[in-house]
């Protein structure tokens, strides 16, 4: 027994598209940017003084956003004129998920760094567990976390005729930003941005469940509330960062607990950002556009799982960094 074409669900094909290859260039130039502009520590410094390192950066950054912004636009068009299939939309929901996932394994691999200096290279160099000869190279260290002392001060501190390492340029931070204890943990700037984030959390629950109810006023109400509390936990990680470089002497060039803080905390901080504008452009499109039903509102659906995983990461941001 045949069948007609109408028994099947009617796909949607996009048409032939660059944007993904511009894409990829545009990003390959972000990435080359930042890596250049970190491996030249003196880049911030020669911003003005001819230095083109930034520029790679930016230009990459801006082209990398209209590139992004050309293509979301595209397809919000097409959703809108109804051409997306069901099957098409169950796509967008595991391209969403397994790009999460790709997260997930990113700040994986940056925790795991972290793990293996704490648990492995930190102890070895200071003569425990089973590579503990290394303790040799470094005479005079002994290992604790977080660590203030690197090896090359503790080597220069013991008199020893080790060669100074980078220069000798690495020196621990007079101060660490770990929890201060129960006594003044109310001046503890991690705790408020702790309290901020989960609450965030909250309030985007809160603006989804009510989209869902069909409640547009509420869903916008909390959704902007979520924004704020976004740009309110940026604000205050900058002025934790002042706080680290001026007062803390805690910086990237302040050994292994210096460059694993600023890895972790900041590239966090980026994804806050990338999270709390994917937010705000979802409020203005449901504000300004009045976009989103009940039963179609992916965009904001998928934000919202971006901004949830990166309120896990900081709770074990919090835990392992802070805390531990």
């Amino acid at each position: 027994m045949s069948s007609s074409n109408s028994d099947y669900e009617h796909y949607y094909v996009p048409e032939s598209s660059k944007l993904p290859l511009f894409a990829s260039l545009f990003l390959f130039i972000t990435v080359y940017g930042a890596a250049t502009l970190f491996n030249n520590m003196s880049g911030m410094a020669a911003t003005f003084q001819g230095d083109w390192t930034h520029w790679i950066l930016i230009f990459g950054f801006v082209g990398f956003s209209a590139v992004l912004y050309v293509w979301f636009s595209t397809t919000i068009r097409e959703n809108l004129q109804g051409l997306p299939s069901a099957q098409l939309k169950r796509s967008y929901v595991l391209g969403m998920l397994w790009f999460i996932f790709s997260e997930v394994m990113f700040f994986f691999a940056f925790f795991g760094a972290l793990f293996y200096v704490r648990t492995f290279a930190g102890p070895w160099l200071g003569g425990e567990g089973d590579k503990a000869i290394t303790n040799i190279l470094w005479e005079g260290f002994s290992y604790d976390w977080p660590l203030m002392t690197t090896p090359q001060q503790a080597v220069e501190a013991a008199g020893a005729a080790q060669p100074a390492a980078a220069g000798g340029e690495f020196s621990g931070p007079d101060r660490h930003m770990g929890f201060p204890g129960f006594g003044t943990m109310f001046a503890w700037l991690p705790l408020y941005n702790t309290i901020i984030l989960l609450s965030s959390s909250f309030t985007v629950h809160v603006a989804h469940h009510a989209l869902k109810e069909g409640n547009k006023a509420k869903m916008k109400l909390w959704l902007g509330i979520t924004v704020l509390l976004g740009i309110i936990f940026v604000i205050l990680q900058g002025v934790e960062y002042y706080e680290a470089y001026a007062h803390y002497g805690l910086t990237l060039d302040a050994g292994i607990y210096g460059s694993t803080f600023f890895m972790l905390t900041g590239f966090h901080g980026f994804h806050v950002c990338i999270g709390a504008f994917m937010l705000l452009v979802m409020w203005l499109r449901a504000t300004n556009r009045d976009h989103f039903t009940p039963e179609d509102h992916f965009g904001f659906e998928a934000a919202s799982w971006y901004w949830h995983f990166v309120d896990v990461v900081w709770v074990g941001l919090v835990f392992f960094v802070y805390i531990l």
